[in-house]
C-alpha cells in the first residue's frame, strides 16, 4: 500500500507505465515486472504472466492477486526476503520460489529485482524479471543428490572406520559390523564374516541365520560359493539381483530365497598382501552397484581388513599371554582338611591382556596353611614373569618355616635384587585352622575382608608396610604382623584391586560394594566366588583380578570371643618373637587392652621356661570366653613331666623369678599333668 502522507517521489514512473514488453527478455523465457511501492501496484508484462500461468484478464496489478498461484508459505518467505532487502539498504535481491500451475503442479520460479531509491535512500520502486527455473532447479537438485550421496558414502567409511578403531578383538570387530547399529550404519540387511585358515574359510559371524551355507562352518576355497570365489580371485564380487543368486550359486540359493535380500557385495579382506578373510554385505534392494558405490565398498573393505588383522594379532597375543599366565598360577589348590577354599582369576582387557595378579595356597608344618594374594605392577609378559618368580619364592620361604614377616621381607629383597623397576603388593596370611589364629602381613596391598558366620562382613584392620621391592630399596623390611582370630564359619576374602576398582570412583566405594556383595552372597565359597566375579564384571574397570576365599570349617562358637594356639620350636628366636606379637595383638583385639602387657609378659615367661627346661617344643593356647566374668586363660604345654616349683631367689640368684612373676601378675595359676607332659596355666580377669 502507498504512503498517503509522503511527499512527491523524485523517482518518477514513466508516462507510458505500465511498460511495454521487452522482446529480449521474452526471447529468453523471462518476463518483467514494475512495482510502484507508493501505490502498491505491480505491473506484469505478458511473458511474466505466462510464468505465473495467468491470463491478462485474471490479473489486476495487485500483488495479492498472485496469491492464487504462489502458496502461502512461499509468499511469506518471499515477502520476508523483500522486506529485509528494503530495510537494510540493499539495491537488489533474488529469490527462488514455487508457483502452483492450473493443473496443480508446483514449478520452481526465480525472481530478480532492482530497488530504486530517492535521494534520502527511501525505496520507491522495484523493477525486475521473473523466469521459469524448473530445469535449473532440477539440475541443481541432481547435483545436490550426487553430492549428498558422495557425502553419505564418505560418512559411511569414516563412521565405520571410527567405530573399528576401538575394536581390539575379532569379536569386537564383528560386533561393530554385525549388530543392529552396525547394520544401520552400513545400510545393510545382514553381514557375514569368514576367516581364511589352512586353505579353508571358517565362518566366524553368520549374522542372521541362513545367509551362509547351511550347516557348514567351513568351506573350501575351491568351492562354488561367492566367498570362496572372492578369496581365489582377490577381487570383489557384486551380486546385483536375486536371479544372480538363483542361477549363479544354486547351492546357496535355498538359503538366500527366504531372506529379504535383493543384492550382495562380497569383499576380500587383504592385509600385508595376503587374504585373511572375506566379508559379505547383503542389501534389501537390488542394485547396479555403480562405480562410486563400488569404490566406497572397496575402501570400506580395506579398512575392515586392517582392523581385522590387528584384532587377529591381538587375539593371538592374548591366547599366548593367557597360556603364560595360567602356567604361572598354581595348577591346583591343595586340599585343606579344616577349610573350604575357592580361587578365581580374570585376565585384564588392556595392553596384552596379561597382568601380574596371583594367588597361592601353601601347606605349612603343624597343620597350618598360608594364603597369598598379590599384584605385580604392569600388564605385560614381564609382569607375569615376575609374578611367577615371586610366587615360587614366597612358597619356598614359607615352606622353610619362616615367620610371615620374614617371608615377606625376603620376597621384597629378592624382587629388589632382580634389578627391575617394577614393584609388587601382596598380603600373606599364616593361619592355624585348628585354633583360628591367623597372622597377617600386608605389603602395600588392599585390606582383606572377613564374613563372619552370622553374616556380617567387615574390613580387617591389618597393619601395612611398603610394597615388595620398594621396602628393600628403602631398607624398611620390618613388616608389622597383625593377628586375627577366625572363628568356625568365618570366611576370609583376599583379592586384588581389579575386583574393587570402579572407573571414576574412590577405592573405598568399591570396597563397600564388595563388602555388600559378600554379605548378601551365598555361604558356599565356590558360589560366592562366582557371584563376586559376576558382580565385578559389570561394575569395575578393565584391570586383571585375582580372588581367594578361605572359610574355616567347624561349628560356630557362640561362647568364645577368640582362641589362639601356636607351636614354638626350640632355638627359634623368630618363632618366639612372632608368638609375642600374636599374643599382644590377639589380646588387644579381644578387648583386654588394659591387661595386654601383663598377659604378654606372663605368657613369655611360661614359654621361655618350657623351651629352656624341656627337650621339645612349647605349645601356647590362649582362650577368651564370652560371659559377664571374662577370664582370659593362658596355657603353655611341654613334653616334660617335671612340675615347676616356685621359690624365692637369693640376692645374687638369676633363676626362680619367673614363677614369682607369674604368681604376682596372674589372678590364678596352676599346673596340670597331661599324658607325656604337663600344662602350666594361668587366668586373668578381663571383665
Amino acid at each position: 500500500m502507498a504512503d498517503r502522507g509522503a511527499k512527491r517521489p523524485t523517482v518518477s514512473v514513466p508516462d507510458d507505465w505500465p511498460a511495454h514488453p521487452d522482446l529480449t527478455l521474452a526471447l529468453n523465457g523471462m518476463g518483467g515486472f514494475d512495482w510502484d511501492l507508493d501505490s502498491g501496484l505491480m505491473h506484469l508484462d505478458p511473458p511474466a504472466l505466462e510464468v505465473f500461468d495467468l491470463l491478462p484478464e485474471e490479473y489486476d496489478d495487485r500483488p495479492d492477486t498472485l496469491g492464487c498461484r504462489v502458496p502461502s508459505h512461499e509468499a511469506a518467505r518471499l515477502d520476508a526476503l523483500v522486506a529485509r532487502a528494503l530495510k537494510d539498504g540493499s539495491h537488489s535481491y533474488g529469490a527462488y520460489f514455487r508457483v502452483r500451475l492450473r493443473d496443480g503442479e508446483l514449478r520452481w520460479t526465480h525472481a530478480q529485482g532492482s530497488i530504486r531509491r530517492d535521494e534520502t535512500g527511501r525505496p520507491r520502486r522495484i523493477i525486475g524479471v521473473v523466469r521459469d527455473a524448473s530445469d535449473e532447479y532440477t539440475q541443481a537438485a541432481e547435483r545436490i543428490a550426487i553430492s549428498e550421496e558422495r557425502r553419505r558414502h564418505t560418512s559411511l567409511v569414516e563412521r565405520t572406520t571410527a567405530a573399528l578403531a576401538h575394536a581390539r578383538t575379532v569379536g569386537e570387530v564383528i560386533a561393530v559390523l554385525a549388530d543392529e547399529q552396525g547394520l544401520s550404519r552400513l545400510g545393510a540387511e545382514n553381514v557375514i564374516l569368514g576367516l581364511v585358515e589352512a586353505g579353508r574359510i571358517r565362518l566366524v559371524s553368520e549374522g542372521k541365520a541362513g545367509s551362509f551355507v547351511p550347516d557348514l562352518e567351513f568351506t573350501r576355497i575351491g568351492d562354488a560359493f561367492p566367498m570362496s570365489e572372492v578369496v581365489r580371485t582377490l577381487t570383489p564380487r557384486f551380486v546385483k539381483t536375486r536371479d544372480e543368486f538363483r542361477y549363479g550359486y544354486p547351492r546357496l540359493w535355498p538359503a538366500i530365497a527366504p531372506l529379504n535380500i535383493g543384492s550382495a557385495a562380497y569383499l576380500p579382506l587383504i592385509a600385508q598382501g595376503r587374504p585373511i578373510g572375506v566379508i559379505g554385505m547383503f542389501f534389501e534392494r537390488e542394485s547396479e552397484f555403480r562405480d562410486q558405490e563400488r569404490n566406497v565398498l572397496v575402501a570400506l573393505g580395506s579398512s575392515i581388513a586392517q582392523s581385522l588383522a590387528r584384532a587377529m594379532l591381538y587375539d593371538q597375543e592374548h591366547e599366548i599371554a593367557a597360556g603364560l599366565q595360567q602356567a604361572m598360577l598354581p595348577r591346583r589348590i591343595p586340599g585343606v582338611p579344616e577349610a573350604q577354599i575357592a580361587v578365581r582369576y580374570r585376565s585384564a582387557r588392556m595392553g596384552r591382556d596379561i597382568g601380574g595378579d596371583w594367588y597361592d595356597v601353601i601347606p605349612l608344618p603343624d597343620g597350618r596353611v598360608a594364603a597369598v594374594i598379590g599384584d605385580v605392577q604392569g600388564h605385560d609378559t614381564q609382569a607375569a614373569a615376575l609374578m611367577g618368580q615371586l610366587r615360587i619364592v614366597l612358597r619356598a620361604y614359607a615352606a622353610e618355616g619362616h615367620a610371615p614377616a620374614t617371608v615377606v621381607a625376603r620376597a621384597s629383597a629378592f624382587l629388589n635384587e632382580l634389578d627391575t623397576d617394577r614393584f609388587a603388593t601382596c598380603t600373606y596370611v599364616d593361619a592355624d585352622l585348628s585354633t583360628g589364629a591367623a597372622r597377617f602381613v600386608r605389603a602395600g596391598h588392599i585390606d582383606p575382608l572377613v564374613r563372619h558366620a552370622e553374616g556380617l562382613c567387615r574390613r580387617l584392620p591389618v597393619a601395612g608396610g611398603l610394597p615388595l621391592g620398594i621396602s628393600s630399596e628403602f631398607r624398611l623390611l620390618d613388616y608389622p604382623v597383625t593377628t586375627i582370630h577366625l572363628a568356625p564359619g568365618d570366611t576370609l576374602v583376599l583379592c586384588t584391586d581389579g575386583l574393587v576398582e570402579e572407573p571414576g570412583t574412590d577405592l573405598d566405594i568399591g570396597m563397600r560394594h564388595l563388602a555388600k556383595d559378600i554379605r548378601e552372597g551365598p555361604q558356599d565359597v565356590q558360589q560366592l566366588a562366582d557371584r563376586l566375579c559376576e558382580s565385578a564384571d559389570g561394575r569395575t574397570g578393565e584391570d586383571d583380578m585375582a580372588l581367594l576365599l578361605l572359610r574355616r570349617l567347624g561349628v560356630p562358637e557362640h561362647d568364645t570371643v577368640g582362641r589362639f594356639r601356636q607351636h614354638i620350636a626350640p632355638a627359634d628366636p623368630e618363632g618366639l618373637s612372632a608368638a609375642r606379637h600374636m599374643i599382644r595383638a590377639a589380646v588387644r583385639a579381644w578387648g583386654a587392652r588394659e591387661r595386654s602387657e601383663e598377659i604378654e609378659l606372663v605368657a613369655d615367661e611360661l614359654i621361655t621356661n618350657a623351651l629352656l627346661h624341656t627337650d621339645g617344643e612349647a605349645v601356647v593356647n590362649i582362650r577368651m570366653p564370652h560371659g559377664v566374668e571374662r577370664r582370659l586363660r593362658v596355657e603353655v604345654e611341654d613334653r616334660s613331666s617335671s612340675l615347676p616349683r616356685r621359690r624365692e631367689p637369693g640376692e645374687a640368684g638369676v633363676s626362680g623369678r619367673g614363677l614369682l612373676l607369674v604368681d604376682r601378675l596372674a589372678d590364678v595359676w596352676g599346673v596340670e599333668p597331661r599324658g607325656g607332659g604337663k600344662c602350666v596355666w594361668c587366668e586373668f580377669n578381663c571383665s
